[in-house]
């Protein structure tokens, strides 16, 4: 198994949306996360590009699950998730850990673990048909750009403005006379 494999196989999962983050990490959610969908796998593409990879580099992590979490810990290649280890997330080193069916076996678990975490009118947004899913997803996109635009703080001055001129308070007045 690798990247290409494993991206491939996730995007044939229903509901899943791929993003980038943290320097140049693939996240895969279950649902779009301006609906309120929740990560179920991260690939570190930094970890799987270097060729002086050492072995505390993880190459995937997932949700384990509170059932098989401990279990997988005891396979080797296999250690908890840096950040993500007390909600039952695991980490592993090499793509050899298990065979291409045990891989999708594993992703496909975490998958339905997430989505059955889910709040049920997240689960009922899903459900929709798929024009009425983007339609939805496009307009929460606009209102949280909406937010985070109305964050963002006023502009400094810029510095060919003259500086304001301060009036001097009235106790200054009556001691300068």
């Amino acid at each position: 198994m690798d990247v290409e494999r494993i991206r491939a196989f996730l995007l044939t999962l229903p509901h899943v949306v791929e993003t980038v983050q943290w320097g140049g990490s693939l996240v895969f959610w279950a649902g779009d996360k301006a609906i309120g969908g929740k990560m179920f796998a991260v690939i570190n593409l930094s970890a799987n590009n270097s060729p002086e990879r050492d072995q505390s580099t993880r190459l995937i992590s997932y949700s384990a699950g509170p059932e098989r979490y401990a279990e997988l810990l005891e396979t080797e290649g296999i250690r908890p998730a840096p950040y993500l280890a007390r909600i039952h997330w695991v980490a592993i080193e090499h793509w050899g850990v298990f065979r291409n069916p045990e891989w999708e076996e594993q992703l496909t678990a975490a998958h339905a673990l997430t989505l059955a975490k889910m709040p049920q009118k997240t689960r009922d947004l899903l459900a929709l048909p798929a024009t009425q899913q983007r339609r939805l997803i496009a307009d929460r996109r606009k209102i949280l750009a909406a937010k985070a635009a109305a964050k963002t703080p006023a502009k400094a001055p810029s510095p060919k403005s003259p500086p304001a001129k301060s009036k001097p308070a009235k106790s200054q007045k009556k001691a300068t006379k």
